[in-house]
């Protein structure tokens, strides 16, 4: 293999590619990046078995290509003198080209060594054997279904903090993905809170049953989406989902499990409903939140005509109360929340005014954050004198 290819490129390639490679793993060589260079790319490859990345490199004559159908240079230069394949480990890689100083980099294998060399300055890497490298998929644009970047980067944005993150049971620790009716819907949950949002999807009658995400691939399919106009496009494979944006190829393994009967914890008809400025409760919760401790962390929002008291107490910090006009009628109600949770969903409301809307305190709390974003939050039992 002989590659010649711009410096930052490689670098923005090398250093994507690293967020999936894992710095430790019982499988050596799952340590290392794949170089594969082909007549028309160089392609970097990684993965942990969980998630995995092709990330491609357009030579200059893809990139000429490209923009003569308008597309623009979204695609890095590299030149392929010799077609070939190098499995190397990825952090040494992508630190040393870091601190190269030259424009354009050159990547060329002798034996079990890649050379890595920008002018004067050189670096030798020991190879792996390519071939106990895993298989990473390659997209297959037949029958998937496109999105905007930027309005998939929101959806995942506003449900993905809802996952579960210790042990339990694994299922939770994904986002679930619906497409049916052409609407996607993402919808997380960890048992105390649920979040759940949805978009029109134009697919001409294109669905597929529900599949569940890990946390970490939705993740890491924000990550590489750097235009927020461009469309991106999925694929559902038997066991895993992939994503293509630019110049990335990202796929990760479903979970395989039964997700929570979501749609039983959200309430069909509510007695209370209360709406308020959305970034004014923010403020009055994180100040009330501040003296609640560990061991307490509950914040007590009780509500009568016009009004809304927010009200918290620790036994080792003291108590605060804080208030604020609202829209509410009715007989006075009151509900307590662990404030985090609450802060949480608030950070991504799209509305100046958020909703919320409860049977009693000891029923869900359901909060209308957007058009169409639901989070629902488990009330907690708090001393109520």
């Amino acid at each position: 293999m002989k590659v010649t290819c711009d410096r930052e490129k490689l670098r923005e390639g090398l250093a994507v590619v690293n967020n999936v490679i894992p710095a430790r793993s019982t499988k050596p060589v799952l340590e290392n990046v794949k170089l594969v260079a082909k007549d028309d790319c160089l392609e970097l490859v990684g993965t942990d078995l969980e998630v995995a990345i092709r990330y491609k490199l357009m030579s200059h004559q893809q990139v000429a290509s490209d923009d003569e159908s308008s597309q623009g240079d979204t695609h890095g230069l590299v030149e392929i003198a010799e077609p070939g394949v190098a499995v190397v480990p990825a952090r040494v890689a992508l630190d040393f080209v870091k601190d190269l100083v030259g424009n354009t980099v050159t990547l060329e294998t002798r034996e079990n060594t890649l050379h890595i060399f920008s002018g004067p300055d050189t670096c030798e890497l020991v190879t792996a054997d390519s071939d106990e490298y895993p298989t990473v998929n390659q997209f297959d644009p037949e029958d998937s279904f496109g999105i905007q970047g930027g309005v998939f980067t929101r959806l995942v944005a506003q449900t993905a903090f809802a996952a579960a993150r210790e042990a339990g049971r694994y299922a939770m620790h994904g986002v679930l993905m619906d497409l049916s009716d052409e609407t996607l819907k993402l919808v997380a949950t960890d048992g105390r809170r649920l979040a759940l949002t949805s978009h029109p999807i134009p697919t001409t009658g294109y669905s597929h049953a529900p599949v569940i995400v890990p946390a970490k691939g939705m993740q890491l399919f924000c990550r590489v989406i750097d235009d927020p106009l461009a469309q991106i496009a999925f694929h559902f494979y038997e066991n895993e989902i992939g994503m293509r944006a630019g110049n990335a190829e990202v796929f990760a393994r479903l979970i395989d499990g039964e997700f929570p009967k979501y749609a039983a914890v959200i309430p069909s008809s509510t007695a209370e409903h209360m709406e308020a400025d959305a970034d004014l409760l923010t403020r009055k919760l994180r100040l009330v939140a501040n003296v609640t401790g560990a061991e307490a962390r509950a914040v007590r929002l009780s509500m009568k005509t016009g009004e809304l008291v927010l009200a918290g107490h620790s036994a080792g910090r003291g108590e605060a109360h804080a208030e604020m006009e609202v829209e509410y009628k009715g007989d006075a109600a009151e509900i307590a929340f662990n404030p985090d949770y609450v802060l949480e969903g608030l950070r991504h409301c799209e509305k100046q005014t958020v909703a919320l809307e409860f049977n009693d305190r000891l029923s869900p709390g359901k909060f209308t954050l957007g058009e169409s974003y639901t989070y629902i939050v488990m009330p907690i039992t708090v001393d109520t004198h």
